[in-house]
């Protein structure tokens, strides 16, 4: 059995990110990885862009300006503006090429077809010059860089339509049971809905990952180890959920063993999700995850999350660690490391009720966990604990 620590350098030290790339809409683009430097194919803006809606001035010396026409955005003339000459312009319009300035509408007053200003004027006022926010041929995002909705729009002010990002991986989800059936069906004696599976796969939505495939395996020693098999030659990522432990129909361990992978370790000292597995087998990580559905999504969060981040390409994988003050009095059982579900609100934390690795409620309302490292074992009000923020 491993302490925390030593299995999240573990998982640290054995993921590997991707160096598989492929080329993506844009559009399609959210919480990828760039795997190549993107160039500007422009420059932005593309010409003399006016900064607000105003009048481009001819000169600078005068006080009165003759108006001899406008400008739109969007227009492709551009008018020839002399001396002593203005134009109506809005913002966004192409500035004409002997404008020296563009001023504000609200510092002219308007007469009889007449510019006239109330103060002095400044060369290049409320103009953007030509590749003022990046030059054609610039960076304009590097090799590395995480997609967000902000980039995007960037990307898409430059023309961009398609980019080469880092692949994210394939996943595998396996639950073992006999006792499990889908929800929707009548539930006979003995038997419970599974959850984990679609729990698992909510997770990996809302980080961004979306090839994943399920598979149900019930407990019988040819099937689980068919099924692992299976995913382990197709995908790169196999979670298994339940079936690790060693009681008398669970397979999965003695599968994985006969299928030699390379076990790194079995068991951390940790709660809830002590049985947890993590293995890797030719390029195919492998992650068997305890049945307890607080426990599995525990362990998703702290070790599988941030490898499957890793294999993408983010240089940050790890979910934010702060400290908080607590609000709560908890006594810990044990010598193992906890992770406890949490309320975090204004730097102020408050342990849930009901941490049993059998129970989601107190998950579901959880937005963070509180880590309590083996060396402690009282927390009260006011002590600042180790925090961290869930998705």
């Amino acid at each position: 059995m491993v302490p925390v620590e030593k299995a999240l350098q573990l998982v640290g030290n054995r993921i590997k990110p991707t160096q598989e790339t492929i080329t993506i809409s844009m559009s399609d683009s959210l919480g990828f990885v760039l795997g190549k430097d993107i160039l500007s194919p422009i420059n932005m803006p593309p010409f003399r862009q006016s900064a607000m809606d105003g009048y481009a001035l001819g000169s600078t010396e005068e006080k009165t300006f003759s108006l001899i026409g406008e400008v739109q955005a969007g227009d492709d003339k551009d008018p020839e503006l002399k001396k002593g000459e203005a134009i109506r312009i809005f913002t966004g319009a192409p500035v004409p090429s002997e404008a020296k300035l563009v001023i504000m509408q609200e510092k002219v007053d308007i007469s009889e077809n007449k510019v006239i200003l109330h103060e002095s004027v400044k060369p290049n006022a409320n103009i953007r010059p030509a590749g003022e926010q990046i030059k054609e041929g610039e960076i304009a995002l590097t090799k590395g860089k995480t997609i967000t909705a902000a980039g995007i729009g960037y990307l898409a002010t430059l023309g961009i339509t398609h980019i080469e990002v880092y692949k994210k991986p394939s996943i595998a989800i396996i639950a073992t049971g006999n006792e499990l059936v889908p929800p929707g069906q009548k539930l006979k004696h003995g038997q419970i809905y599974e959850s984990n599976s679609v729990m698992l796969s909510s997770a990996l939505k809302t980080s961004g990952f979306a090839d994943i495939s399920f598979y149900k395996v019930e407990d019988e020693y040819q099937a689980t180890r068919s099924i692992i098999e299976k995913a382990i030659q197709q995908y790169d990522v196999v979670l298994i959920s339940g079936g690790i432990s060693v009681g008398d129909y669970d397979f999965v361990g003695k599968v994985l063993r006969d299928l030699q992978v390379d076990e790194i370790f079995y068991k951390v000292k940790q709660k809830p999700g002590k049985p947890l597995y993590f293995a890797q087998k030719d390029n195919t990580t492998i992650f068997a995850l305890p049945g307890n559905p607080a426990s599995s999504l525990s362990c998703f969060y702290i070790y599988v999350l941030p490898a499957l981040q890793k294999i993408s390409g983010l240089q940050e994988y790890h979910l934010t660690r702060t400290t908080s003050i607590s609000n709560s009095e908890y006594s810990k059982k044990g010598e193992r490391a906890e992770f406890l579900k949490a309320s975090l609100k204004n730097d102020k934390v408050t342990i849930l009720d009901g941490q049993a690795s059998s129970m989601l409620r107190s998950f579901a309302l959880a937005n963070a966990l509180v880590y309590l490292p083996e060396e402690v074992s009282k927390v009260n009000p006011g002590d600042r604990l180790q925090v961290i923020n869930l998705p």
